[in-house]
């Protein structure tokens, strides 16, 4: 291999090194369940009609919006990032980015999002996209340090993303959306907790103050989980028995079974806290919220 084939190869590892950060940068992961939630929100509060053009506007938005909250989130904790093993490959705790260029692609995906939302969708979802950034960012982020109601208000801005869907393709402020809204806040809480038994030990060494840290035997955490898995079985059936719904039937049948799963794992994980019971809580959460998503748009609700 000559110098320079070398020297271009080395380049495109570099750049390609480079492309992986940014992502990492966002949290994937995250950003895929949020376009989801988008999708569903738009297409229910148009009784399952709808406008594409403005459903799509509002999932590049959101996305871009999502990743601008994700990559602030991972410039703001980069310190306890770096004292834990879950996030110690991050690129700013690796050096592999600076916090300039951070900053930068934290402002550019932010703006870019609000302004695709505005000109494609509707100011209203941008509004509710900048809010639901604001909370993210300004209020959960720094509260994870203070207090355990950090998840309360993590909740919120992660069921905002059924907000922005619905306003963009100009849906009504129905009880329809109040139980979208409701559903994704409860559905937090038992997907969080799991989340937080099995790395207590990290998140304590970090001085993160989530509730298993404050009260490390983990009884609360499973009782909150118990309960808002439970209120979620009748909160997650409201939309299809909000009006006329032909499919409300057998819509309701499936909430409930994917509801009632998930309760009995809650419970399980109540009764025995272990690793094994929170990760059969976590796998049940996973379970539970793209697949009642997508009955929401395959039923016909319309």
């Amino acid at each position: 291999m000559s110098v320079s084939s070398a020297a271009l190869e080395t380049r495109a590892v570099s750049w390609t090194g480079r492309l992986a950060d940014y992502v990492q940068l966002t949290r994937p992961r995250i950003g895929a369940m949020t376009v989801v939630a988008v999708a569903a929100s738009s297409i229910v509060a148009r009784w399952g009609q709808p406008d594409w053009g403005r459903c799509i506007a509002a999932m590049i938005g959101v996305l871009c919006v999502a990743a601008s909250a994700s990559a602030m989130n991972q410039w703001l904790e980069r310190d306890t990032d770096g004292q834990m093993p879950r996030t110690a490959g991050r690129p700013l705790v690796g050096g592999r980015l600076n916090s300039g260029e951070v900053l930068w692609f934290v402002g550019v995906l932010g703006l870019s999002g609000l302004a695709v939302l505005t000109v494609g969708a509707t100011v209203s979802a941008a509004l509710w996209a900048l809010a639901t950034w604001l909370i993210y960012v300004v209020g959960y982020t720094p509260l994870k340090r203070r207090s355990s109601a950090n998840t309360a208000v993590g909740a919120i801005s992660g069921a905002m993303p059924v907000v922005i869907g619905w306003v963009a393709v100009g849906g009504a402020y129905d009880l329809r959306l109040a139980a979208l809204f409701t559903t994704l806040y409860l559905w937090q809480f038992p997907h969080f907790m799991a989340i937080a038994w099995l790395y207590r030990s990290q998140y304590a060494r970090a001085g993160l103050q989530m509730l298993t840290v404050v009260e490390p035997t983990g009884r609360r955490a499973g009782i909150q989980a118990v309960l808002t898995a439970l209120i979620l079985i009748p909160v997650s059936c409201v939309p299809a028995i909000y009006g006329p719904v032909p499919g409300a039937s057998l819509y309701v049948a499936w909430a409930f079974v994917l509801g009632a799963a998930q309760f009995a794992c809650a419970v399980i994980f109540f009764a025995q806290r272990s690793d094994g019971t929170a990760r059969l809580l976590l796998a049940a959460s996973l379970v539970y919220l793209p697949t009642l998503l997508g009955l929401l748009v395959l039923v016909p609700l319309a």
